[in-house]
């Protein structure tokens, strides 16, 4: 994997183009994830991924030769375990709790709150800066995730539950931004399979204490012993919960946290395409209109300073 890092960084925009692949992998999790949560419980579908992604980084760990303790300072241990409780146990435990209430398409466009936060953040904590062109591009995204909005659904959703899944996301959406703005300086020095790995142990201490002192535990992890849902749960989890996040990670390292974020927003687009393709809804032109716009924004976000 640090080969394929390598023969990233020699790209004209490796971070650009990693926080692009990052959202394409996610989106074909995401799909798998909504099958998996019509019979799996949010906590359950987080704990799965997170010991998965666990072993995976272990193993990818050890076999690049890296090690579990590099000479970093104790901020970087501290800052990124912090990062993951945030980041991971909270905020996927939050999108869970969306997809299962809204489904793909609506949580995918309530997904849209990350890059906003994520520049409100950076702003105000990182000193980071958009060009009026990357500012542009990003407007354009914005704009497509608007034109997404005047799709009309044929899935009525009871009110309360649409109002709490839309506030579960929105929720999700600031704490993820706000571990993605807490382990940004500390990725100058790490690398990016480690800090998923530091990151992931973060969210599986704090799924595992959260989970010992919960009285209906036997209850939430009942799902977790069908051979069924686990033929979901495994793929959904190497590329929502191991590759997407150790992509997404090279992504905020190799480029400005803003600028990933605004083209991490691009997996509302792959989602709509992959659910026309998967799940054969129709494309209508607004789709079409809005997944041009959102790539020529993303081309525009890419535009070096």
């Amino acid at each position: 994997m640090r080969t394929i890092f390598d023969s990233w960084l020699r790209l004209p925009h490796p971070g650009e183009f990693l926080s692009l692949l990052s959202a394409l992998i996610w989106a074909f999790a995401v799909i798998l994830f909504r099958i998996a949560g019509k019979k799996v419980s949010a906590v359950s579908l987080n704990l799965f991924k997170i010991i998965f992604a666990l072993a995976l980084l272990s193993l990818t760990m050890l076999g690049l030769g890296l090690p579990f303790f590099p000479p970093l300072s104790e901020s970087h241990y501290v800052l990124l375990f912090l990062s993951g409780i945030i980041g991971i146990a909270v905020s996927d435990t939050l999108l869970f709790v969306a997809l299962n209430r809204l489904g793909a398409e609506l949580t995918a466009i309530v997904d849209c709150a990350f890059a906003p936060f994520v520049i409100g953040f950076s702003f105000l904590f990182l000193g980071e800066r958009m060009t009026p062109t990357q500012t542009l591009g990003a407007a354009l995204i914005v704009l497509a995730m608007v034109l997404i909005l005047q799709k009309k659904t044929d899935v009525q959703i009871p009110r309360r539950a649409l109002l709490s899944g839309i506030g579960a996301g929105i929720l999700s959406m600031f704490f993820s931004a706000a571990g993605v703005v807490m382990m940004k300086p500390m990725l100058a020095e790490a690398s990016p399979v480690w800090a998923s790995f530091v990151r992931t142990v973060g969210a599986a201490a704090a799924i595992g204490l959260f989970l010992a002192f919960h009285p209906r535990r036997r209850v939430i992890m009942a799902p977790l012993r069908s051979l069924r849902n686990i033929r979901i749960l495994i793929p959904a989890s190497f590329l929502g919960s191991y590759l997407s996040v150790v992509v997404w990670i090279g992504g905020m390292k190799f480029a400005q946290a803003s600028i990933a974020a605004a083209l991490n927003q691009m997996s509302t687009i792959f989602i709509f395409m992959l659910a026309a393709i998967f799940l054969k809804e129709r494309i209508t032109p607004i789709k079409l209109a809005a997944v041009v716009i959102a790539f020529a924004g993303a081309i525009l976000v890419s535009v070096p300073l």
